[in-house]
């Protein structure tokens, strides 16, 4: 069976939805410590590949030579909300690099809180680019073509030398041959991939010895992540709780379509899900009722997220979304 009953709803004590899934617990060495489903489903992993874009971005010394403080690099890997900290840092990087917005080739769009947008919507009367939540990984992009003195109105392309290097790195990680290439909601190239080969791929880039030259820029990769959760998410993100609550053994990355990974560096492995239908909410459930086999987080602070409350529209609990393994 490809996927199994992940997450259920429950209203007045009735189910009345099913969320199915497939997820994967694997080490670097390829070994699979635990399967749910079939995980050689192929997926896109969407956004949360980041962490392995942010590598393939600044291996080589790259953010060494860009200056780059561990926010940033946590921004890179960034699906974040536009809050007030993100609009800042995605503005003051665009000024620092002195590329106009324009050049994001992330699409315009709002804030994801509420209150923030409305509060853009009085200001600036329009979406805008950097209120994107992948903005952060398109200043990165933009910041190393010119570095590297690449072109920066293509970098999106999948002809593009840092795209072209991306989809070698992830074949190297992964062990597996790239045959198709997607094309992401901001509009990066984003691969078909097994879902057990993306998540070797990220178990590898925790393996930090078997990196070789680019090891300490993936335990700084990590290290920043863990340190600026807020940013990497936002105040009311799931992964951004997640990775807090690990208190630094794990960090949580969410991607469209009811993807999510946990990268654990002391165990060299990671935990991908895919949520079938495609629904954020059941994968992050998902996610928390899976990591919470592995005690790296407190029984007690993890079953909010693995039990979550639905409410009504006068907060009345009605009824709650299960993770079922």
């Amino acid at each position: 069976m490809d996927s199994i009953r992940m997450v259920e709803v429950t209203r007045s004590n009735e189910v009345e939805s099913v969320h199915y899934g497939t997820a994967v617990l694997i080490n670097s060495s390829g070994e699979v410590l635990k399967e749910w489903g079939n995980s050689d489903l192929l997926i896109y992993p969407r956004s949360a590949l980041k962490p392995i874009q942010s590598l393939n971005l600044y291996k080589d010394g790259v953010a060494e030579g860009l200056k780059l403080t561990d926010e940033y690099i946590a921004l890179t890997t960034a699906s974040h909300h536009a809050e007030d900290l993100h609009q800042k840092m995605i503005t003051e990087w665009l000024q620092k690099i002195n590329i106009g917005e324009d050049k994001l080739c992330c699409g315009a769009d709002w804030p994801w809180n509420m209150d923030d947008k409305f509060k853009a919507n009085l200001k600036y009367k329009k979406k805008r680019r950097i209120f994107h939540n992948c903005s952060g990984k398109h200043c990165g992009h933009l910041a190393v073509s010119k570095y590297k003195d690449l072109p920066i109105e293509n970098y999106n392309q999948n002809n593009h030398p840092i795209q072209k290097e991306l989809i070698n790195l992830i074949e190297n990680l992964s062990n597996f041959k790239i045959k198709k290439i997607g094309i992401d909601g901001c509009t990066l190239p984003n691969p078909l991939i097994p879902l057990k080969k993306f998540a070797l791929a990220a178990a590898k880039i925790v393996d930090y010895k078997s990196l070789n030259e680019a090891s300490d820029i993936a335990k700084r990769i990590f290290d920043s992540c863990v340190k600026f959760p807020e940013i990497t998410g936002g105040s009311k993100s799931v992964n951004c709780a997640l990775t807090k609550l690990s208190k630094g053994k794990a960090f949580f990355k969410n991607g469209a379509e009811g993807v999510f990974v946990a990268i654990i560096p002391e165990q060299k492995s990671a935990l991908a899900v895919k949520i079938t239908d495609g629904a954020a909410r059941a994968a992050e459930v998902a996610i928390a009722g899976l990591i919470s086999e592995l005690k790296i987080i407190d029984e007690d602070q993890i079953e909010k997220f693995k039990k979550r409350p639905v409410k009504n529209s006068t907060e009345q609990v009605i009824g709650y979304m299960n993770c079922l393994i």
